[in-house]
């Protein structure tokens, strides 16, 4: 375990986070009615400010990047400006955009999220439609012109997929100056200790030989509500063997990582688990400079 002096106070920008107004936003997939099904979603179906996440010493959130939650998918920069009137601290914005849409429907969609100065980027969740997805023929030409705004596209697809990474990887060699940051470590479906070689370590190679490719260590809780933390341990340095300190950011995926500890404990879990000399580059300096926090 890792003992940090108090008067040391570790900075961190948490590069994916969720807030929510449930008063005002839809939300769809957070009602009881509508999946996930999951038995401890209660937990989470409410709405949660910055207050909610603020930190004790040793630790002090200087900034944060909001990930698009569904407030409305209608009108993506309603979810922004929300944010923009509630926010405290530092923050920048990945928002919702369809890449599937029409090219000039995309384009109006990302013009008008672009005269807010929070979005730095836009998320559109791949998961089990990974292929479909990145098999239709408007992405290619809608990735180009995220490219052409120096936007972010948020990756949130399983990287054991192996046709869905190869899709991906050649979409990426078509738009090298694409910023992609995989969410959740690229979506492992079970711990796995032995990572070296099974799919998913696989897709983690494939993606890491493009120099425009980062990734986000979060989303433990959706593997397992019980993961233990060598397998946390295992996982943060296979990704920075992997895609070198400088392109790996360890994030908290909140309020969904309350299904398995609070929020200050999150912090103390991952810090715990990572060699000191890591800690400013994966919890504070990548986030800084991969999503523009000021």
């Amino acid at each position: 375990m890792v003992v940090t002096p108090h008067s040391n106070m570790i900075k961190i920008i948490d590069p994916h986070l969720h807030l929510f107004d449930i008063t005002q936003g839809d939300y769809y997939w957070l009602k009881p009615e509508n999946p996930p099904f999951w038995a401890d979603k209660p937990i989470i179906h409410r709405s949660f400010t910055c207050a909610n996440i603020e930190l004790q010493p040793p630790f002090s959130l200087c900034g944060f990047v909001h990930i698009e939650a569904g407030f409305d998918n209608q009108q993506p920069i309603k979810e922004v400006e929300y944010l923009q009137q509630t926010v405290t601290l530092p923050f920048t914005a990945i928002a919702y955009a369809n890449i599937t849409d029409e090219p000039v429907v995309f384009k109006q969609t990302i013009t008008a999220l672009m005269q807010n100065r929070h979005v730095v980027g836009i998320r559109y969740i791949l998961d089990d439609n990974a292929i479909e997805i990145l098999s239709n023929t408007n992405v290619k030409e809608n990735f180009l012109w995220l490219a052409e705004n120096s936007l972010i596209f948020d990756c949130q697809m399983p990287l054991a997929n192996k046709k869905a990474v190869s899709l991906l990887c050649t979409l990426l060699s078509q738009t090298p100056t694409l910023k992609v940051v995989i969410n959740h470590l690229g979506s492992p479906s079970q711990i796995d200790e032995k990572v070296i070689n099974n799919k998913w370590y696989q897709g983690l190679l494939a993606l890491s030989a493009f120099p425009s490719v980062a990734i986000k260590c979060s989303g433990w809780e959706m593997v397992s509500r019980s993961y233990d933390h060598q397998w946390l341990r295992t996982m943060v340095l296979t990704c920075v063997d992997v895609f070198g300190e400088h392109r790996v950011m360890l994030a908290s995926n909140f309020p969904l990582c309350l299904f398995t500890v609070n929020y200050q404990e999150y912090w103390q879990q991952v810090i715990d688990v990572i060699p000191n000399s890591l800690i400013p580059n994966l919890c504070y300096k990548n986030a800084k400079k991969w999503y523009n926090v000021e």
